[in-house]
């Protein structure tokens, strides 16, 4: 029987098929904290026919063939483990594939959920082969919690993801935290920004640090978690460069592949040196809101948020405030 493992990450795979643990193992890589959510078309398309047409060969093993695809190796294993990460994205890949996955009766029965606490992706092979979270069947709970949450994160509005906080999301472990952390990114009331923009600021004001010592990743002071290496390039870039902007110092930019394909661009943006301006001290002091001198346009799951309709979260009261 040929044991299948679904993954979130392409680091996380290397490390669970050094470590032995499956016959082969799938990363998903989907981006879902950012930009608009996928339509039920487009993720259809990820996991359809031809998905797997660009993966190594050698990895799909005996079931390499002519437009494979995700859900088709699903239907051809035995066993289907999914192996999760504890951070926001990954979290919402788990929802939007068992709400994919609730309809396939073939699939169905094969689904066992290893629900990890920690980045897998930042444990060693070694570690990963002696240690491995408790599995649990895929059963009616996990596909009614998995398909109300990524219905209420695709929503127009932020409204039904908040109500999942009064709702018994228990079936998956790690939701629950997703969807704190998923409302904190939300803008603030006194200052416009989300937690992670706010982190940015935090560390800038500390003075004398380059882009990459404020972001994220493991082992280091930036351990927000819902954004990766481009969404947080991008983030930067909003608070450097708009109309006012509350970083200075940010030379070279966007945050693009063309930024990173010329070498002598890319090491001065390495090397810029970031400080704070008047406004944005003045944002971490909770006396200016960054969304009144810059205009917002970003997705925050199915909402659209703008100038005009700036939904945002009080972390201290844990409130949703509309426009």
């Amino acid at each position: 029987m040929t044991r299948l493992i679904l993954t979130a990450t392409d680091s996380g795979s290397g490390n669970l098929l050094a470590a032995g643990i499956a016959d082969i193992v799938i990363p998903l890589d989907f981006r879902l904290v950012w930009d608009a959510p996928p339509t039920d078309a487009e993720l259809e398309a990820k996991l359809g026919p031809g998905s797997l047409d660009d993966f190594p060969q050698r990895r799909l093993r005996e079931f390499h063939s002519q437009d494979m695809g995700t859900l088709d190796l699903c239907e051809r294993c035995g066993a289907i483990e999914l192996w999760f990460d504890p951070s926001p994205n990954a979290q919402l890949m788990l929802i939007q594939l068992l709400d994919c996955l609730k309809s396939r009766a073939s699939i169905v029965p094969k689904l066992t959920l290893f629900q990890a606490d920690v980045e897998i992706g930042n444990q060693s092979p070694e570690t990963l082969s002696d240690w491995r979270p408790p599995g649990v069947k895929i059963g009616t709970d996990h596909f009614e919690t998995a398909s109300m949450a990524w219905q209420a994160y695709r929503q127009r509005m932020p409204q039904d993801w908040f109500d999942l906080l009064d709702k018994d999301i228990g079936a998956l472990p790690q939701l629950r935290q997703t969807v704190l952390e998923m409302l904190e990114e939300l803008p603030m009331p006194a200052s416009g920004l989300g937690a992670t923009e706010i982190r940015l600021l935090e560390l800038i004001s500390a003075g004398d640090l380059s882009p990459f010592d404020v972001f994220p990743g493991h082992m280091k002071r930036n351990t927000r978690r819902v954004f990766g290496y481009w969404e947080i390039g991008a983030l930067l870039d909003g608070l450097a460069r708009g109309p006012a902007p509350a970083v200075s110092g940010l030379d070279e930019g966007p945050f693009a592949e063309e930024l990173h394909r010329d070498k002598a661009r890319f090491e001065r943006y390495k090397q810029s040196k970031l400080s704070l301006t008047a406004l944005g001290k003045a944002i971490l002091a909770r006396t200016e809101d960054f969304s009144r001198h810059t205009p917002i346009h970003r997705w925050w799951g199915g909402t659209r948020l703008t100038s005009e309709n700036l939904w945002r979260w009080d972390p201290v009261s844990h409130a949703l405030i509309a426009p």
